[in-house]
C-alpha cells in the first residue's frame, strides 16, 4: 500500500481592521460649517397603488385567417356573427370564424 503524503497549508492571512476617524476631528469640522449638509426635505406621500377598476364588455368578433377582426357584434347577436362569417368564407379565399372579444368600457 502506498503512503499518503500530507500537504501543508499556508496560514490564512487576516485583514487588518479598518481604523475609524477620531470623533474630535468630525465635531470640529461640523462646528466650522464647512462640511454641513443641506437639511433633507420630507418625502412626498405616494399615491395609493390600488388598481383601478376596469370594466369589460363582451362582444362577438368575426376574424379572418390572419386573425384580423373584420366585424364586431353585440354579445347577444351571435347568430348574426356566425352568418356574417359564413358569407365572408364563401365569397373570399380565406375562411372566417367567430370568437369572443372583450373590450374596455369607457365611462363618462
Amino acid at each position: 500500500m502506498a503512503k499518503k503524503t500530507a500537504k501543508k497549508k499556508a496560514p490564512a492571512k487576516k485583514a487588518a481592521p479598518k481604523k475609524k476617524a477620531p470623533a474630535k476631528k468630525k465635531a470640529a469640522a461640523d462646528a466650522d460649517g464647512a462640511t454641513k449638509k443641506a437639511k433633507k426635505k420630507p418625502a412626498k406621500k405616494r399615491a395609493s397603488r390600488a388598481a383601478k377598476e376596469v370594466r369589460l364588455k363582451a362582444f362577438w368578433g368575426v376574424f379572418n385567417q390572419s386573425l384580423k377582426r373584420v366585424a364586431l357584434f353585440e354579445f347577444n347577436e351571435k347568430k348574426q356573427a356566425e352568418k356574417k362569417a359564413q358569407e365572408l368564407s364563401k365569397s373570399g379565399k380565406s375562411p372566417h370564424f367567430v370568437g369572443p372579444v372583450k373590450e374596455e368600457v369607457v365611462e363618462g
